[in-house]
């Protein structure tokens, strides 16, 4: 007869994505995620499979909260004031969160783009943020509060880069203040 799990699988995950988060896949030991998730080799390697797979489900696990997170603050009274509503959460998050920088980020900065199934998940993120603030941006056009011949795919990318921006220098010890005041002068440049 198997023997019963004795631990919370998705509290687990969660552990193992706080160590994958502070250190990277590279620097990440085997024994460092069995300490932290509190649970034996046999354990780890038969709920998760092996440390890139756990790996793998820490990172979607990461990206679908953080794009969650920013979708839900992707709101205002207007399309504009959505974007900049979300930028502004953005940097608002925890100073524990902009220490360890985004996972994501830290993730394309470890692997590049060589790894395939670390670039899907990226795309997948990338894709369903982009096409919500692709939407805002039309709304955004249509009501008056940028150009109406605006570039929607360029203003669209600009909005990410921006977003990427503010990650990489949350990271690099960027105060909210400064974050905010990046936030609100990308909403400026994109009134024009």
């Amino acid at each position: 007869m198997a023997r019963q799990r004795e631990f919370d699988r998705d509290e687990t995950l969660n552990k193992a994505l706080e160590v994958f988060w502070q250190k990277g896949y590279a620097a990440t030991s085997t024994t460092d995620l069995l300490d932290a998730m509190g649970i034996g080799r046999q354990s780890l390697y038969d709920t998760f499979g092996d440390k890139r797979s756990l790996y793998l489900e820490a990172l979607r696990r990461y990206n679908e909260a953080s794009v969650n997170d920013l979708l839900r603050h992707l709101k205002g009274d207007t399309p504009l004031a959505a974007i900049h509503n979300m930028l502004q959460a953005f940097a608002s998050r925890p100073r524990r969160d902009n220490v360890k920088g985004c996972m994501g980020v830290n993730a394309i900065s470890e692997f590049g783009t060589s790894d395939e199934e670390v670039n899907a998940l990226r795309d997948a993120s990338a894709k369903l943020l982009n096409h919500a603030v692709e939407a805002q941006l039309r709304g955004a056009a249509a009501a008056g509060e940028i150009a109406a011949d605006t570039d929607i795919a360029q203003a669209t990318a600009f909005v990410a880069a921006t977003l990427s921006g503010m990650k990489i220098s949350a990271k690099a010890g960027a105060t909210i203040a400064t974050l905010r005041a990046i936030a609100s002068f990308a909403v400026q440049g994109l009134r024009g």
